[in-house]
């Protein structure tokens, strides 16, 4: 699992801070969730390829978090793009885009598939043979889900000396693969077990946009490996992060520690602050594996 942050700063962008964007590589697949202004820019910053992205997911309709998305559509279709992209986001994410591709006169050569959310409860919006996205209702100002990201459960691994013991073809190994067992030509059967290892246990991610701290959210996320949590305040504003529907850092290690997650990684943080490095010092006293997302910072777990 490797996370791409393109941007984890809250409200305005600035010359060196962007609004939130990033990308997931999961299962060999990109996901791109969230974006803000200058998410194209900082794509080609981090040298990610376009064609890779097709499946967009949009937390809610706030402009930190979108107002990237028209410029990326845009430049889609500058460079020819042919596949599909789907955009899952909430009701009324389909009507700005268009509209706004609709007056600049700009149709894309490619299939815009949008998958408007307005269910306020925790939902399956994909489901195919590398991963399970399912929305994580949040509390904020306006209509929020963050998404966690489910691995599906990977192929066998191929015990390579054990195969040439028994001469096996290797027009079994995608059976194998499978978790088939082989009958040899003279009627003995071996067991899947002794021809592969088992896989690499899949992985999750979740991703918790803005939102008040809620407990609610916890049996959804719970044990998964990685969670993003934004953190927009320190304790001493926490006054500040109630009023505008956000979390601090301590709040959101608490999340982390009650959901019992492997990893915790903070974002959105507020541009009031000049050393995020206070968050993580916050969160620890509560969470031990605390990481910080900073723009263009990548993690592999």
């Amino acid at each position: 699992m490797k996370i791409t942050i393109l941007g984890c700063y809250a409200a305005t962008p600035r010359t060196f801070t962007n609004p939130t964007s990033q990308v997931l590589e999961l299962n060999n697949e990109y996901y791109l969730i969230d974006c803000g202004e200058a998410t194209q820019v900082q794509l080609r910053k981090s040298k990610i390829k376009f064609s890779r992205i097709n499946h967009v997911f949009i937390s809610h309709l706030h402009g930190d978090h979108f107002y990237g998305l028209i410029g990326l559509v845009s430049t889609f279709m500058l460079l020819n793009r042919t596949n599909d992209l789907h955009i899952y986001g909430p009701k009324g994410i389909k009507e700005i885009i268009l509209l706004q591709l609709k007056y600049s006169n700009s149709y894309t050569g490619y299939q815009l598939i949008f998958h408007e959310l307005e269910n306020t409860e925790s939902e399956v919006i994909l489901d195919n043979e590398k991963v399970t996205v399912t929305t994580i209702p949040l509390n904020h100002r306006v209509y929020t889900n963050g998404f966690l990201f489910t691995e599906k459960i990977k192929y066998r691994k191929l015990n390579l000396a054990a195969l040439d013991e028994y001469n096996i073809e290797k027009c079994y190994f995608q059976k194998i693969k499978n978790g088939s067992d082989i009958t040899l030509e003279n009627g003995q059967l071996i067991s899947n077990a002794t021809l592969t290892f088992d896989p690499e246990p899949p992985q999750s991610y979740a991703f918790c946009s803005d939102t008040v701290y809620d407990e609610k959210i916890i049996e959804i996320i719970k044990n998964v490996d990685v969670l993003y949590h934004e953190s927009t305040f320190l304790e001493t504003e926490v006054a500040l992060a109630e009023k505008t529907k956000h979390c601090t850092a301590q709040q959101a290690a608490l999340i982390a520690q009650k959901a019992k997650v492997k990893n915790l990684l903070l974002g959105h943080f507020s541009t009031r602050y000049t050393n995020i490095e206070l968050f993580k010092t916050e969160a620890e006293t509560i969470f031990k594996n605390v990481h910080l997302a900073n723009d263009g910072k990548v993690f592999e777990f």
